[in-house]
């Protein structure tokens, strides 16, 4: 079943927060964030890092999100919270394919992806940030793919 909330404004609550982090592109700078979060007992769920000639951006979905915000700005880092979409489809072949598809034809376009992963078997995880998110919603949702919430994360995770 799909447990779907709305904002006041009637748009569709299901969404991850994911933190993203500027860091310098040298090295040893990412063992330094990673220490600075193992410090906090902050556990990291998901990752994915674009980089340029000079620095890269780190994307994460953490436990706690709003903590991981102070302590990461506390410690001298650029950061800011953004709303993604996150699903749960089936882990065989063709499943990404035919959610990419039904977003597609809905004139949805896809900014950037990564995977995650829970405890959960023969599911997997992806993340995303699309150009219009309640529209998305409602696409995935009719193509019976499940978007996650951030109260879903805890579960998924063995927290709760």
């Amino acid at each position: 079943m799909i447990n779907v909330t709305y904002t006041e404004k009637g748009v569709l609550a299901m969404t991850i927060n994911q933190i993203s982090v500027f860091l310098e592109n040298k090295p040893g700078q990412l063992a330094e964030f990673t220490r600075l979060l193992e410090k906090n007992q902050i556990d990291m769920r998901a990752l994915s890092i674009a980089e340029t000639q000079d620095f890269g951006i780190l994307r994460l979905i953490v436990d706690d999100p709003y903590k991981t915000v102070n302590v990461v700005k506390e410690a001298g880092f650029i950061c800011a919270i953004t709303p993604v979409l996150a699903v749960e489809m089936s882990d065989k072949p063709g499943s990404l394919v035919k959610m990419l598809t039904a977003l597609g034809e809905s004139g949805i376009n896809v900014e950037y992806t990564y995977a995650f992963i829970t405890r959960k078997k023969d599911v997997a995880y992806m993340a995303f940030r699309v150009n219009d998110p309640e529209k998305a919603i409602k696409v995935l949702i009719q193509n019976k793919v499940r978007p996650v919430a951030q109260d879903d994360l805890s579960a998924l995770f063995g927290d709760k």
